[in-house]
């Protein structure tokens, strides 16, 4: 028993680069190989949200680190993630990122972006010139 229970213990210092990188590493290759465009979508995402998360995680470290649980949900959620059945990272970017992305950017065309007065001269100077 002593034995078992230690190797399910650690089980997770094998699973969780397994799944979080060893995994969409190779996905994602295939997903370049491939003549859809839709599996690279997925694995793009996943991407995003993975280095989001590993952002998170760095500067949350000190408050993590007395969550003793954190490292199992977080191995859990990116499985949901990885996982084609579930395509978990595409509903998330389609949910949240891409949101904000139009939020922005909405929000970004009313203000108008703030070039200054010199800059706009200097292209319609350029544009007379050829």
């Amino acid at each position: 028993m002593g034995k078992s229970w230690a190797l399910i213990t650690h089980l997770h210092t094998v699973a969780g680069p397994t799944i979080t990188l060893l995994y969409p590493l190779y996905a994602s290759v295939c997903a370049m190989e491939s003549p859809t465009k839709v599996d690279d979508e997925q694995w793009l995402s996943y991407w995003i949200i993975y280095s989001f998360i590993t952002l998170l995680e760095m500067i949350a470290e000190p408050v993590l680190y007395w969550i003793p649980i954190w490292y199992p949900v977080k191995l859990l959620f990116v499985a949901w993630l990885v996982l084609p059945q579930f395509k978990g990272a595409s509903f998330i970017y389609e949910k949240l990122v891409r949101e904000q992305l139009k939020k922005y950017r909405a929000r970004h065309l009313r203000t108008g972006p703030a070039v200054p007065p010199a800059a706009d001269d200097q292209k319609v100077h350029i544009a007379k010139v050829q």
